[in-house]
């Protein structure tokens, strides 16, 4: 018996730690031959003659070197193009994914907390438990507002290292309010936690947080803001960049892995910037799309769609899965969020398309519900 149990402890299997094999990982849904509409992903391409002009400058770039001051072009570039605040820096990572790990790991002391409204972005709460940190979280009210009153009442009891504020949301795609906003930074700041604002679907939205900043810098001294260039229309190319006072930044920085931006990533980028005026065009077309499917989902009988900042939308059915069954076996694949939360229940998440995949989405929405 004895035998046994230290045969059982000396597999490597046993190395790993508990919670995470207890964990389930960030599930991909299968989209081959589908419509897919799941991710809140750019549908547009570059147009042909963008696609041979890229293919040519990425063939001549040095693949056997590392990454070289480059970098640098491109983060002098993203703060231009988003007008960074004086007395900010900026750093990248492979999407936002890793600067939210990043932050994790640099707060990572003794009791430290990461605090976030419910439902919301899921890595917030996994960057927490991989981290091993204590994730708390606040639901929002029943019209996925920010509750004021449990929000400070969580940032007092808990006193979080970080505060994420996602602007807009994900996956209620709406707005903070700026008065409820100001209240949670203020006391945040007054406990002496981060704030972390997340923008990732900016290119959408009607406000950005960066205006207030800049309106009133010395209330935002613990304030970083995050964006990402995927919704820009660059999913595939992993590109994430954080802006804050310089102080912190150059903290966070430090757990940054080597080289953590390849040459290809920042290639990409850097030309894309080149031609934000084609990636700007599509944005707006996504915005007018948008609009159109908030009137068409709002004549449909028994079906709820909540307005957006974002290139989602979430619309709730009686009877989810069967519809969401329905639309994959029509070649349509959205997101079911039904049970990520209980103010979820009921809902798909809906990504705006192109006009013919939207029209495709809408026939499907009706033959399945």
């Amino acid at each position: 018996m004895t035998d046994n149990i230290s045969n059982l402890i000396q597999t490597p299997h046993a190395r790993f730690r508990q919670d995470i094999v207890s964990m389930h990982a960030y599930a991909i849904q299968d989209s081959t031959g589908m419509v897919k509409l799941d991710a809140m992903e750019n549908p547009h391409r570059l147009p042909a003659d963008l696609q041979q002009k890229l293919g040519e400058r990425l063939g001549k770039l040095a693949l056997n070197r590392y990454p070289d001051g480059r970098v640098n072009d491109l983060r002098a570039a993203l703060a231009s193009y988003a007008d960074m605040p004086a007395g900010f820096e900026i750093m990248l990572g492979n999407g936002s994914d890793e600067l939210i790990s990043l932050l994790a790991l640099a707060c990572d002391v003794t009791g430290a907390a990461i605090l976030a409204p419910l439902p919301g972005f899921v890595m917030y709460a996994m960057s927490a438990q991989l981290q091993g940190l204590q994730f708390v979280g606040v639901d929002l009210t029943s019209d996925f507002e920010l509750d004021v009153p449990a929000m400070l009442a969580a940032i007092a009891q808990h006193k979080p290292a970080i505060t994420y504020l996602a602007y807009p949301n994900n996956p209620t795609a709406n707005l903070w309010d700026e008065t409820a906003m100001a209240q949670i930074i203020a006391a945040v700041g007054d406990i002496g936690g981060l704030v972390v604002l997340d923008e990732a679907y900016q290119p959408f939205s009607s406000k950005t947080y960066l205006d207030t900043i800049r309106a009133k810098p010395e209330l935002h001294q613990h304030v970083l803001l995050m964006r990402t260039l995927s919704k820009f229309g660059l999913a595939g190319v992993r590109m994430g960049y954080m802006m804050g006072p310089k102080a912190l930044i150059t903290e966070i920085d430090k757990v940054r892995p080597p080289y953590n931006i390849s040459v290809l990533n920042y290639e990409c980028a850097l030309f894309a910037l080149e031609y934000k005026e084609v990636f700007s065009a599509q944005a707006s077309e996504l915005i007018a799309q948008r609009a159109m499917l908030f009137e068409s989902l709002s004549s449909i009988p028994n079906v709820k769609a909540f307005k957006s900042d974002a290139n989602m939308m979430l619309m709730r059915v009686a009877d989810p899965q069967k519809t969401f069954e329905g639309m994959k076996a029509k070649g349509v694949l959205v997101k079911n969020v039904s049970k990520m939360h209980p103010l979820l229940t009921g809902c798909l998440r809906l990504t705006v398309g192109t006009a013919e995949e939207n029209a495709r989405m809408m026939v499907a929405i009706k033959t399945s519900l």
